[in-house]
């Protein structure tokens, strides 16, 4: 026959107290991360605009200003996964 096992509930067992104070919360990136994050797939979405089309494929602007464009919002956007925020 099986017995019961009782546990026995102490103060130390309980999870930890909330904290009363607050606690400022440390983002990775900074505000200026975000934006040349945003500038970067808006660079990236013009390129392809550039690039789009039907009429007079082999134009300069498709074939060697929209890859250009594109490949700048893509350097741009990885500056600003790298670039390390400012400490004030």
């Amino acid at each position: 026959m099986a017995q019961q096992v009782k546990t026995a509930t102490s103060a130390k067992s309980t999870p930890a107290a909330k904290a009363t104070g607050t606690e400022s919360v440390q983002f990775i990136f900074d505000k200026s991360n975000y934006r040349l994050l945003i500038i970067s797939v808006a660079v990236v979405a013009f390129g392809f605009v550039l690039m789009a089309g039907t009429t007079d494929i082999y134009s300069n602007t498709k074939i060697v200003i929209a890859p250009i464009v594109v490949l700048a919002g893509f350097a741009l956007g990885f500056f600003a996964i790298l670039k390390k925020p400012s400490v004030n």
